[in-house]
């Protein structure tokens, strides 16, 4: 028996509930990140990450919370076939952490300003992303600007600075 459903593979469950769940998310004015489901017990975990510009808050976790269990529980009462999730579930929804990687475009929009570290080119890289936009990102390292495009651009990760604000 898989987590979420006898029957139905993992990856299928987690596209289904993306399926479900990103117009609903999106509706209310974020980015639905992840859907992640594992078996905690005889209940499922379902795992939701949410993300806007901005920053999410305490309210808009709640508010989407509200939306995703409404739809989880409106699709556990379908027929037996057509559910996903068999039985309880336990739902915890989240913003991404500091270490989540940025691979999408708004994940670098959204750290403008902060230090990140990054493959440019298969060369690690680390400096302040300044700027976004279609072409790529503009990185401040060592003092000067440098354009990376897209497909030059590997994962990043946002550097923890202990200091950042302090005069020097």
């Amino acid at each position: 028996m898989s987590p979420a459903s006898a029957g139905v593979p993992g990856a299928k469950v987690r596209e289904h509930l993306l399926e479900l769940l990103t117009p609903l998310v999106e509706a209310a004015g974020y980015d639905l990140d992840d859907v992640a489901v594992t078996s905690a017990g005889r209940r499922n975990l379902v795992r939701v990450t949410v993300d806007a510009d901005g920053g999410i808050d305490l309210d808009a976790v709640a508010e989407v919370s509200r939306l995703v269990s409404d739809a989880l529980d409106a699709e556990s009462e379908g027929s037996a076939g057509s559910r996903v999730l068999a039985g309880a579930y336990t739902l915890e929804v989240s913003s991404p952490g500091i270490d989540r990687p940025l691979t999408d475009p708004r994940h670098w929009r959204r750290a403008v300003g902060r230090l990140v570290k990054v493959d440019v080119s298969g060369k690690s890289t680390t400096g302040r992303v300044t700027a976004v936009d279609d072409s790529g990102v503009r990185l401040e390292v060592s003092g000067r600007q440098r354009a990376v495009a897209w497909p030059d651009l590997g994962r990043g990760k946002v550097q923890v600075e202990f200091n950042r604000g302090e005069k020097e």
